[in-house]
């Protein structure tokens, strides 16, 4: 099994930054992609950033020249720096890695997600 866990949510006044973090932690033979998606009341989960093992990244227009994903390789560890943050940035951020993992059986592709953080921003 491949688990997630995210740290870092919290309570920040408008205009405050943040930093996420997501450890990754199992059986991975590879972590080709991970990711930051976001989850409003009553809204769908959104993407708001992805990075590949290559350090290539993709934003959300949301997420653009605010927010900055970086990764770890050797950590297992991705991390969102999210800076002049808005109240409608509020939502629980998840942690999302894909790749291919190595079980009794073989290899198979995964693609697991943490439990969430909140972040709260105050207007």
């Amino acid at each position: 099994q491949v688990q997630l866990v995210e740290s870092g949510g919290g309570l920040v006044h408008a205009g405050g930054s943040l930093r996420l973090s997501c450890v990754t932690s199992g059986n991975m033979f590879t972590i080709d992609h991970m990711g930051w998606y976001r989850q409003a009341p009553g809204k769908q989960r959104e993407l708001v950033a992805t990075i590949d093992v290559n350090g290539n990244s993709f934003y959300a227009d949301s997420a653009k020249g605010r927010f900055t994903i970086s990764r770890d390789n050797a950590e297992n560890t991705v991390y969102l720096q999210m800076s002049n943050l808005k109240p409608e940035d509020t939502a629980v951020y998840y942690c999302n890695a894909n790749g291919i993992r190595m079980g009794s059986y073989g290899s198979s592709r995964y693609d697991s997600w943490g439990r969430g953080t909140q972040v709260t921003v105050s207007s």
